[in-house]
C-alpha cells in the first residue's frame, strides 16, 4: 500500500509517453520520403567515406587512469571532512591508517602504469598507431 502513489506515478508517465506518441502518429503532418531526407546527417558534411578513423589504445587507458584518480578525490574529500570529528570521538588512528592503506594501493597502481609506460607521449607511439 505505501508504494501506490509510486505506482500511480509510473502509470500516469507511462501513459503520458504513450499518450503523446499515438497523437503524434494520428495528428502529425507526414513529409514524403526520398533518399535525401533518409540520408543521415552528419553536421553539414555529406556523408562520404570510410568510418571514423581508429584510436589508440592509449587514449581510452589515460581515460582509465583519469578516472581512477578522479575517484580518488571523490572519495578522499568526505574523508578529510569527516576525520576531524572522528579523530576527536574516537581517537583517528584507524580511520587515518584505512586512508593511507587506500592511498599506498592508488600509488602501487600509479607506480604499475608508469612501469608500464602507459604515460610516455613520445613521437613514436603516434606513429605507431597511425
Amino acid at each position: 500500500m505505501q508504494y501506490l502513489p509510486v505506482l500511480l506515478q509510473v502509470i500516469v508517465a507511462i501513459g503520458f509517453a504513450a499518450a503523446a506518441l499515438i497523437f503524434s502518429v494520428l495528428l502529425g503532418k507526414s513529409g514524403r520520403r526520398n533518399p535525401t531526407k533518409d540520408s543521415p546527417y552528419e553536421c553539414g558534411m555529406l556523408p562520404i567515406g570510410g568510418p571514423q578513423p581508429r584510436f589508440a589504445v592509449k587514449f581510452y587507458i589515460v581515460a582509465m587512469l583519469f578516472i581512477l584518480f578522479d575517484l580518488e578525490v571523490v572519495f578522499m574529500y568526505p574523508w578529510a571532512v569527516a576525520f576531524r570529528d572522528f579523530s576527536l570521538k574516537f581517537g583517528g588512528s584507524t580511520i587515518l591508517w584505512s586512508m593511507i592503506s587506500f592511498i599506498g594501493i592508488v600509488t602501487v597502481g600509479y607506480a604499475y602504469a608508469i612501469k608500464k609506460g602507459v604515460l610516455n607521449w613520445g613521437r613514436q607511439d603516434v606513429e605507431k598507431s597511425n
